[in-house]
């Protein structure tokens, strides 16, 4: 089963790839992802998807530091319900707990590990491929910029890791490194990893708010109370996402999920649920949107309910709704109608 993480770890995707003259919807095809995906930052998209994304737009913009550039304008927001909880703990050590805690909420493929040594402290991005994945670059300056980002943050906007230390090697330029990171910048080391003091880590945020840790803490409890019905709703998002399409089947949408078709299907029956039963249910939520509420031409709606043809949507609505999807919108407009007045002739 391939790693998974959240749609959010591409936010900015779109205005990055244009700055260094990319077609960010072309790119995104190119690699088997919809342009969708972004409108939908809790959704569960595979880190190989990402990583080749971020690879083939480094290679294609000749620009080596795309990773780097993705994660210049990121902030704990971008990490959903798990950013809010990170945000308002005591210290900066009780927030990267619960990154280490929530990270397979988030990134499937990240392992976060933090070693003491004295007064030093490494974080340590364990769980990142090794450099034989041609794909791994990227996301790794994505990952530890993100988490730079993160700390800056939590504690002051100028500060600087101790180390910065990469497996792979510098880039031809390295001044957008330097930058970021500051000047003690390691390429080619035995592991991937940020370099910081143990004061930095008992750091007090002085704007630590328990009332919203609550909250947060509510929300992620929530999310991760039932597998099956998380499955369930990543599931339904996907074919929300395909069905536009044309190219809605199970195996795409599995694919998309970064699992196997059994899997899926086994899910779903855990849920009393079998996919086309979930793929038929989201078109009657459509059609009665699209059909009933709205005034979107009638081909248009087949289009968007994943619809080979016309004539193969009506026969469908009719089967569900028991008309033609004309009829049932002659028949609102004639509701909505006032009725005509009627003058009554005097005795």
């Amino acid at each position: 089963m391939s790693s998974l993480v959240r749609a959010a770890s591409l936010t900015n995707y779109s205005e990055v790839a244009r700055a260094v003259g990319l077609d960010p919807v072309r790119m995104l095809y190119d690699v088997g992802l919809s342009p969708s995906v972004l409108r939908e930052p809790d959704l569960m998209i595979t880190v190989e998807h990402v990583g080749k994304l971020l690879h083939m737009s480094a290679v294609m913009s000749s620009n080596e530091n795309f990773g780097l550039r993705m994660a210049e304008t990121r902030f704990l927001s971008n990490l959903g319900a798990v950013g809010l909880l990170i945000r308002d703990q005591t210290t900066l050590r009780d927030s990267l707990q619960v990154l280490m805690r929530y990270q397979a909420l988030l990134n499937g493929a990240l392992s976060l590990a933090i070693e003491e040594y004295g007064d030093l402290v490494v974080l340590r991005e364990a769980g990142i491929a090794s450099k034989a994945n041609q794909y791994t670059r990227q996301r790794v300056e994505l990952a530890l910029g993100v988490m730079v980002r993160m700390i800056r943050q939590l504690l002051a906007p100028d500060w600087q890791p101790r180390r910065v230390c990469f497996e792979h090697s510098a880039p031809r330029d390295t001044s957008m490194h330097l930058r970021f990171f500051g000047r003690s910048i390691e390429f080619d080391a035995d592991y991937n990893c940020i370099v910081c003091t143990k004061a930095d880590l008992d750091t007090r945020n002085s704007s630590a708010d328990p009332a919203m840790v609550r909250y947060a803490q509510q929300l992620l409890d929530k999310s991760v109370v039932s597998p099956q019905a998380t499955i369930l709703e990543d599931v339904r998002r996907t074919i929300l996402l395909l069905l536009p399409s044309g190219r809605c089947g199970i195996e795409q949408v599995a694919g998309h999920l970064g699992v196997v078709t059994r899997t899926v299907q086994r899910r779903l029956a855990e849920q009393g649920q079998s996919f086309s039963s979930v793929v038929n249910e989201i078109r009657k939520e459509l059609a009665t949107r699209h059909v009933i509420e709205s005034d979107r031409p009638l081909t248009e709606v087949a289009t968007l309910l994943g619809f080979s043809a016309p004539s193969v949507f009506s026969r469908w609505y009719h089967t569900q709704f028991g008309c033609s999807a004309k009829d049932s919108r002659a028949a609102l407009v004639a509701a909505r109608r006032p009725p005509a007045y009627t003058q009554r002739t005097p005795a």
